[in-house]
C-alpha cells in the first residue's frame, strides 16, 4: 500500500495523504452524521448530508484509482519491469486506422 500512498494520494490542504487517513476521515464523517447535537436543525442536517455525499464520491474515486495503480504495479512486477515510471508512460503502439 505504501506504493499507492506515495504515487497517488497527493496534497489537499492539511489533509494526510494516504489510504489510512482516508479511512479515518470516513469514520469522522460517520461520527458527525451520528451527532444529534450538531445536526439539531434541518439546515445543519442538509449541509452535513451534502458534505457526506461529496466525501463519499471523492473517496470512491481515490480507492478506484488506487486499485488501478496497484494493478499496474502487479502487472509491472509480473513482466519484470523495475522502473515504475515506465509503467505509467507506456503508450499504445497498435497501428489502428480511424
Amino acid at each position: 500500500m505504501n506504493f499507492i500512498n506515495q504515487q497517488y494520494v497527493k496534497g489537499i490542504g492539511n489533509m494526510k495523504n494516504d489510504l489510512n487517513a482516508l479511512n479515518n476521515y470516513l469514520f469522522e464523517e460517520l461520527e458527525r452524521l451520528n451527532d444529534d447535537e450538531t445536526l439539531d436543525n434541518d439546515e445543519n442536517l442538509n449541509k452535513e448530508l451534502k458534505r457526506a455525499k461529496a466525501i463519499s464520491g471523492i473517496s470512491t474515486s481515490i480507492v478506484n484509482n488506487a486499485k488501478v495503480i496497484l494493478d499496474a504495479k502487479k502487472y509491472a512486477d509480473e513482466l519484470g519491469l523495475n522502473d515504475t515510471k515506465k509503467v505509467f508512460l507506456l503508450e499504445n503502439n497498435n497501428d489502428s486506422k480511424n
